[in-house]
């Protein structure tokens, strides 16, 4: 796992043994953010990384320089993990919340810019991600939603849905 762009461009992030989780690969990573530079100025946006994992999104938009990341995970190991490699890396701009995302989302009030949500492939609930989202107010207007998920789930019904990109088996859908 590396860091695409910005102040810390190319830089790896070397995860310890014993995770077993799937982060979204460098090829579509590199991909997403291609899209989002395009749409957004990193340097004035406040982002939300819910099922956050090893934090490859988190360290990625921090090294974009954007205002504000939370990054959220129900495991502490996770959380520890990139809580321990943005203070390694100096990123300020990161703070981590061990929470579950429905939980953080049900008791949070406020609204974030860009919000990507990369649950387990195999948990239950996530076509109810947009509806947490847009019911709580938690995406400022023009602020995008990012969804990674398995090829099998469709967002078809949700009508913010803007499209879906599919890099190899890493499925991106677009809401605003």
């Amino acid at each position: 796992m590396r860091i695409i762009s910005g102040t810390h461009k190319g830089r790896k992030i070397v995860v310890p043994k014993g995770f077993n989780l799937r982060p979204t690969t460098d090829k579509a990573k590199e991909a997403l953010f291609n899209i989002l530079a395009n749409k957004v100025d990193f340097k004035l946006t406040r982002a939300l990384d819910l099922y956050s994992g090893l934090g490859g999104i988190t360290l990625e938009l921090a090294s974009r320089g954007c205002l504000e990341i939370i990054s959220v995970d129900i495991n502490p190991h996770c959380t520890d993990f990139i809580k321990n490699t943005a203070a390694k890396f100096n990123m300020q701009n990161v703070k981590t919340i061990t929470s579950s995302a429905c939980g953080f989302l049900h008791n949070n009030k406020k609204s974030w810019n860009i919000i990507f949500a990369d649950p387990p492939y195999d948990i239950q609930g996530t076509e109810k991600i947009p509806d947490w989202i847009f019911k709580n107010n938690n995406l400022t207007p023009g602020g995008i939603l990012i969804i990674e998920h398995p090829a099998e789930l469709t967002f078809e019904f949700v009508d913010r849905l803007i499209e879906r990109r599919v890099y190899g088996r890493v499925n991106f859908s677009f809401f605003m």
